[in-house]
């Protein structure tokens, strides 16, 4: 994905998740014009091939259990936090490794774990160098790039139980 494309998606992610903290699907309005503008026509959620099953999601400790995430190609599951009630994009604070398909209970240990009742923000990227290991660098020119399908980004606000 070009680096331009991803910003504004980011953007519009983390603007939609500030502004829209019960997902009624409400327009925010974003930090610029250019992302005002691309928000419309950039989603979250989930795809056919590339989703995240938060319905009976589980937690012991810091180690959060989703019941079923499929991936089309090897990625990342991945969790970024939140602060002060907004969603943090320079940062995360879990990320597990997923082979190419569907993965059962796929685990995630977040660091530091969060209180219950916190925020954040559960989504997809891919291991495009398939090294195994998370390339963020500064969360603004991320190697490893969020999964898009259809245009729709595959990142789900999560709060913790």
């Amino acid at each position: 994905m070009e680096f331009r494309t991803y910003m504004i998606a980011m953007a519009a992610l983390f603007a939609s998740a500030c502004a829209d903290p019960q997902g009624a699907g409400q327009t925010p309005a974003a930090p610029d014009a250019e992302a005002a503008a691309s928000h419309q026509q950039i989603k979250s959620g989930n795809g056919e091939r590339n989703y995240i099953v938060l319905d009976g999601a589980s937690r012991n400790g810091a180690v959060f259990t989703f019941r079923e995430v499929s991936i089309d190609a090897p990625g990342w599951l991945v969790i970024h936090p939140f602060r002060d009630g907004v969603p943090v994009q320079t940062e995360y604070v879990g990320a597990t490794l997923l082979a190419e398909g569907k993965t059962a209970d796929a685990q995630i240990t977040v660091d530091p774990a969060p209180e219950t009742g916190e925020m954040m923000i559960v989504m997809l990227h891919y291991d495009m160098n398939r090294d195994g290991v998370f390339d963020f660098n500064d969360g603004v020119t991320v190697p490893d790039a969020p999964v898009f399908e259809d245009g729709v980004l595959i990142a789900l606000r999560y709060q913790a139980p």
